[in-house]
């Protein structure tokens, strides 16, 4: 369970964005982080009962660092202002459609989909979408996911894709360089004890999708 600690030193980290920060409040980092990845490993379990991909999965392999690479950025803040992971076979280098979970004060969310696949990948998704569109129409329209994730969300192209006719019946979902869902959740939802069950019933939600994706990386 995540307390309002956590909430507090995500908020105050974002205010005091420095290493010398960071150091002096190292211990209740640790603590936080300690939280988050058995918050993650209750999830998985949980999830591991109706998606067999996570069984045996470990939350050490699906949490991110929160150092940030700073490399190629004008942004030189040492550290992300939220813990997150990604709960997929193969834990957070996984190359297969899975859970990814984001903490952060006021930003929380579950997000799962196709995101910035390579050009090989992205034609197969292309493909899979063309030729079993009512499927993917079925999958999007449903009640249930456009109640929890409404509308699927990503990059676009301005133009039809290669290939495929302006008229076609998919064309606006063709366009997308990446398909994503995300459904947001309060502090007060992170912190309730109730949590990891509210999770997995949005996770049992975005499942189909996930499963087309991935359907569509093996074709």
């Amino acid at each position: 369970m995540i307390t309002v600690k956590t909430i507090q030193f995500l908020e105050q980290l974002k205010n005091n964005n420095t290493k010398a920060w960071f150091d002096a409040n190292r211990v209740q980092y640790e603590v936080s982080k300690k939280e988050f990845l058995h918050l993650n490993q209750a999830i998985i379990e949980e999830l591991s009962k109706f998606d067999a991909t996570v069984v045996g999965l470990e939350a050490k392999a699906c949490l991110f660092r929160i150092n940030r690479d700073v490399r190629f950025s004008n942004d030189k803040s040492p550290y992300k202002t939220n813990f997150s992971a990604y709960i997929a076979e193969g834990g957070k280098k996984s190359t297969s459609c899975g859970y990814y979970f984001h903490l952060e004060p006021g930003k929380s969310a579950i997000g799962g989909g196709m995101w910035q696949p390579d050009a090989k990948v992205l034609a197969k998704v292309r493909q899979e979408i063309d030729y079993n569109f009512n499927d993917f129409k079925k999958i999007i329209n449903n009640a249930s996911f456009v109640k929890s994730f409404g509308s699927i969300s990503g990059a676009q192209l301005k133009t039809t894709p290669k290939g495929y006719p302006a008229d076609h019946p998919a064309i606006e979902y063709l366009k997308y360089k990446s398909w994503i869902g995300m459904h947001s959740f309060t502090d007060q939802e992170i912190t309730d004890k109730a949590f990891v069950s509210n999770f997995c019933k949005q996770a049992k939600v975005l499942k189909p999708l996930l499963d087309f994706f991935n359907t569509a990386q093996l074709d």
